[in-house]
């Protein structure tokens, strides 16, 4: 500490100069930190997405893109109830090219006296299923029991806690892992237990009948795997033309295009965090520029006392490195404030999957702001420090006579 104190003595002699370093520094480690972890979050979102949807087709009723879009399902958790005739299961499952296919019935709880909150209810089949259950299986170990759910990671209940449906208790028996995408705000559970919240919700009033008026034998959405090596896309045309009243979709056209909005958010970040750090170097440098003038008189005392040029440039390194590290702490903190507390809004606002990195990653990415932060001051600050150090103190002080 000893070693600092006259560069210390030095920063808050000049307390507005040294503000303004401080302020200089912590915009650029404000923009590196906040940046990568905002890109980070996104390409983790997708990654995510990918491996929980599990199925190369996904089959629903035709009229399920114009009641919601399924991309809108799956990222943003938007609410919506189709169904077609659970008879498509087992058209799908006879059509060449597919290896398994396991359904799923869709149902929203209504946000009134009859349920704790509004949410998506997934019901699945445990026995065919093998897109829910691989991901709930990290959190339960036993099969789902009847009216027992899985929850989201962001639905506001705790494990053991009862969840009211259309007023029906159901024992909340394991909460998922965020994925970054809608699935954490959705309600999972096996099929006796969604059959019984359907006929809660046609209690309440709600319809989820079909054409032919079966409200029992429906499904909402069929996931299918196809035969490894098979054509994907002739497996897609050929369901297309079987299942009547119904549209398969394939999920790695909506991956790409997910992936496409995703590469184009992280291709404006990289800009605006290019034209940030431009503008604040070619700043810093200008700073340092005109702190040359102004310490002249300053450096040249510090000369004519005994300061060699060495002992010189290391004073102002330090001063730098100091005012660098200052701005970088406040700059790493302020955009964690900014950005954690707001990770819903981001999510909502980008229409893309966003799943903030673990503790781990984000204190690696905060040391590498830091540390790239005051790489870049030092760096700005070597020519003013060699420039300086080769003031004649002489003539200098002539000068200003």
């Amino acid at each position: 500490m000893k070693r600092f104190s006259p560069v210390i003595r030095n920063l808050t002699r000049k307390p507005g100069r040294t503000t303004a370093l401080i302020l200089l520094t912590a915009f650029l480690a404000l923009s590196v930190f906040a940046g990568t972890l905002v890109v980070s979050s996104l390409r983790r979102g997708l990654g995510s997405m990918e491996n929980r949807l599990g199925a190369d087709i996904i089959v629903v009723p035709a009229e399920a893109e114009s009641k919601s879009s399924l991309k809108n399902m799956l990222l943003q958790g938007t609410i919506g109830t189709f169904y077609m005739d659970a008879s498509a299961l087992d058209k799908v499952k006879e059509t060449e090219g597919v290896q398994k296919a396991s359904a799923q019935i869709f149902l929203s709880s209504m946000k009134a006296d009859c349920c704790s909150v509004k949410v998506q209810i997934i019901g699945f089949d445990p026995e065919n299923d093998f897109v829910v259950q691989p991901w709930i299986a990290e959190s339960l170990n036993r099969p789902l029991g009847d009216m027992e759910i899985v929850v989201g990671s962001r639905v506001g209940t705790d494990v053991g806690d009862n969840f009211r449906i259309y007023d029906r208790k159901c024992l909340v028996a394991a909460k998922l892992a965020p994925t970054g995408t809608g699935l954490d705000t959705a309600v999972y559970c096996n099929m006796n237990t969604i059959h019984t919240l359907l006929q809660a919700a046609e209690e309440k009033g709600v319809s989820h009948k079909i054409d032919s008026g079966n409200d029992v034998e429906v499904v909402s959405a069929i996931y299918v795997k196809t035969v490894p090596g098979a054509d994907i896309g002739l497996v897609n045309n050929r369901l297309n033309g079987k299942i009547r009243k119904a549209t398969s979709v394939r999920t790695t056209g909506m991956i790409t295009e997910v992936s496409d909005s995703l590469g184009g958010v992280s291709r404006t970040v990289a800009i605006l965090i290019a034209a940030v750090w431009i503008l604040a170097l070619a700043i810093l440098f200008i700073a340092f520029s005109m702190m040359v003038n102004e310490r002249r008189r300053e450096l040249a005392v510090y000369r004519l006392v005994g300061m060699s040029r060495k002992m010189l440039s290391g004073m102002i390194l330090k001063e730098t490195a100091l005012c660098s590290l200052a701005g970088a702490l406040c700059g790493v903190l302020l955009g964690a404030v900014l950005v954690f507390p707001f990770t819903t809004l981001i999510e909502t606002s980008l229409k893309l999957p966003y799943l903030a990195p673990s503790a781990g990653t984000t204190a690696v990415f905060a040391v590498l702001a830091i540390a790239v932060t005051v790489a870049a001051g030092c760096a700005a600050s070597l020519h003013t420090a060699s420039k300086l150090s080769r003031v004649d103190p002489g003539s200098t002080l002539r000068e200003g006579a």
